[in-house]
């Protein structure tokens, strides 16, 4: 999938995420979590595995974390995608990219 425009989901509430996706060069990455030393690498791992499962391959993301689970942060990024390709104004296919 290709990131056409700048997209946002999730809040910044307890135990969400909030995941922008902008069309850039290449993969960036920028994360911020309230539990960065405990479970940043796993955060990082869980948003780039989703990312490459939708076949994300340039993009800059930006993940502010609030204490998110690992399926919570993948519908994060799963729906910024959609949303930033113009699939949520259509069939949207949750759960069938991202297992």
């Amino acid at each position: 999938m290709r990131i056409e425009r700048p997209a946002v989901a999730g809040t910044l509430e307890s135990s969400d995420a909030m995941v922008t996706v902008e069309p850039g060069e290449g993969l960036s990455l920028e994360l911020a979590s309230s539990v960065m030393n405990t479970y940043g690498r796993q955060i990082k791992e869980t948003v780039l595995e989703t990312l490459k499962r939708l076949g994300v391959e340039d993009c800059f993301i930006s993940v502010v974390d609030k204490g998110a689970l690992d399926c919570t942060i993948k519908a994060r990024v799963e729906c910024a995608v959609f949303r930033s390709c113009g699939l949520s104004e259509k069939d949207i296919p949750w759960g069938g990219e991202v297992r």
